[in-house]
Order: structure tokens, then sequence, then C-alpha cells
């Protein structure tokens, strides 16, 4: 049995008469591999309509240690899971879905924790057919990615993964922690380790497209500056344009005699006020920008491990014990 406090974050993603099942076998299998643990269960169907069956699990007669938060409204995955790993107490916190993930992988993961790492991912092996339009269209976006970023996201970080509460609590330090946590593999400083198991999903559910897209695009403006970057290019391009349209349109009204009376007072004017616009745009691009990193903006720096000399000749000089 491992000596530490284990806190487990189960999202129930919909009313199932298998919820109780689900409680018994997690606490169970959790009782036996550490020394104290808590379940924590998201209630995330926006029905509200096991509130008695919550109160039936938690009483006296129920299953211990087991706390269960009913959300208002539906939510994001990831969003419903952060809602578990605010409200743990654990020294590790891991999120796990019985109809995907494997339990009883969970005491490898712990072990790795312990001994080496500060957050282990688990990746399922077993992968459900996509079309071909969604695989060229991730490619795509990986390679797009890459480029402006320099961060390969190919791995599409596994959503069943273990967290020292080190790495919580640099997450809690963001403003947005729920997109912080999504996308944890793709910030330094913490040591990583990853899994593989192999379980066929209860349900196969192709990607969508359309929720991929959307991921991809929250991925993008959250951790880049690439889609106001795109803004602020084209609207520097449309502005330098205008200047070269202008001395085109003076050019064209001296050495062109044919010219119809009023296009050069027209074309400058339209040139002129184009530019403008270009312009307001560059600058307000910018400033959004601006304020959007501060806004996303986390902890200056977060120390992920401290190493100190055995002896520190600092401690001769203090009269310190």
């Amino acid at each position: 049995m491992i000596n530490c406090f284990l806190s487990v974050i189960y999202v129930i993603k919909e009313d199932s008469d298998s919820i109780e099942q689900i409680a018994k076998v997690l606490s169970s299998y959790i009782s036996n591999i550490v020394s104290d643990y808590e379940l924590i269960l998201i209630d995330n169907s926006g029905k509200s309509i096991n509130s008695k069956f919550y109160e039936q699990i938690t009483s006296k007669n129920g299953l211990p240690n087991i706390q269960i938060f009913v959300l208002t409204k539906t939510v994001n995955i990831n969003i419903a899971s952060w809602v578990g790993l605010e409200n743990s107490l654990g020294d590790y916190v891991i999120t796990i879905d019985d109809q995907e993930n494997k339990i009883d992988i969970i005491s490898e993961m712990l072990n790795e924790a312990i001994s080496t790492s500060d957050i282990v991912f688990a990746r399922n092996l077993y992968k459900s057919k996509q079309s071909k339009i969604y695989s060229i269209f991730e490619k795509l976006f990986i390679i797009f990615y890459r480029y402006f970023h320099e961060i390969d996201s190919s791995y599409n970080s596994p959503k069943y993964r273990l967290l020292s509460r080190h790495v919580v609590n640099f997450i809690l330090q963001h403003p947005r922690p729920s997109i912080t946590y999504r996308h944890l593999p793709l910030f330094g400083g913490f040591k990583k380790k990853y899994l593989t198991y192999n379980k066929k999903p209860k349900q196969l559910n192709p990607k969508s497209l359309l929720n991929s897209f959307n991921t991809g695009l929250t991925l993008l403006v959250s951790t880049t500056e690439a889609p106001m970057r795109i803004v602020t290019f084209l609207s520097m391009f449309g502005a330098i344009s205008n200047i070269i349209y202008s001395f085109y349109i003076v050019g064209i009204a001296i050495f062109k005699n044919n010219v119809e009376p009023g296009w050069v007072t027209l074309s400058l004017q339209q040139s002129g006020m184009f530019f403008l616009i270009s312009l307001v745009l560059l600058i307000l691009g910018e400033y959004i920008l601006n304020v959007t990193k501060l806004s996303n903006e986390g902890p200056k720096y977060h120390i992920a491990q401290e190493f100190y000399s055995e002896t520190l000749s600092l401690k001769k000089k203090l009269n310190i014990k």
C-alpha cells in the first residue's frame, strides 16, 4: 500500500444507473492501494435529478470519502474536471473515465509520480477510425501550430492524467485554469511521464470535426499570438498597399493625358480612407493583443523543482539549527 493521499475525480456525463457501481469499484480499488483517498464525483448532466441517490450514497450507510458536486448546467468536460481539481485536497489528483480508461493502471501511474514525475499521462492505444477529411485537417493544424509555436501538438494530450499537488497549485495561479489544465503538456518545466494501455471504449464516438475545430481554435487563441498576428499583418499589408496605390494614382495623373475627370481625386480619397482604416485596425490589433496577453498571463515564474547542496558553508556562519 502506498502511503499518500489520493484524490480521484470522476465526471458524470449523463444520468446513469451505473453511477453507484462505478463509485463502489473505484472506492474498492483505491482503498487497497493508498493509505488515504477521496472520491470526487462531478455531476455534469445538467438535470439535477439524482439528489436522493446522492444523499443515500453519502449517508452513514453509504460509501466513505465521497464528495459530490452537482453543476447547474452542462459545461465543457475540462471545466467539469477542473471543478474536481479545485476542490481536491490530495497529494496527488487523478481524473478518470471508466468508459474509456483502465482503472488498474492507477497504481502504476501513482508509483511513477511518487518516484520521478510531476505529471503522468496514460494514453489509450485503441483508437476509433476517423474520416479522411478529419485526418487531413488534423495534420494541417499540427503543421500550422508547430510553425507558430514551435511545439508539436500531435500527441493530443490525454485526458487520463495524474497530477501532483505542486502542479495543481501551479495551474491555480492562471486566470483560466481549465484551459491550462487541458493543454498541460504544452508547458515545460515539469517532469512528465507517458504510460500506455489498451482498452476498447464502451461507446465508439468518432471525433467531431466541428468540436475539434473549436478545440483547436481555443488552443491557438489561448496559447499563441497567431490569430491576432495574422490580423495585424493583414492590416499592415493593407496600409502599405494603399500607400503604393496612392503613388500609382499620382503617377497616372502626371504621365497620362486621357484620365477621366474626378478619377484621381476619388481614387486618392478611397486609398486614403482605406489607409486610415488599416492603420486603425493595426493599432487596435496590437492593443487587443497586449490586453489579451496581460489578461491570460499566469505567474511570472514557477519553480518546478529545487535542489540544494548537502554541504552549505553559509550554515556554519548562521546560528540556526
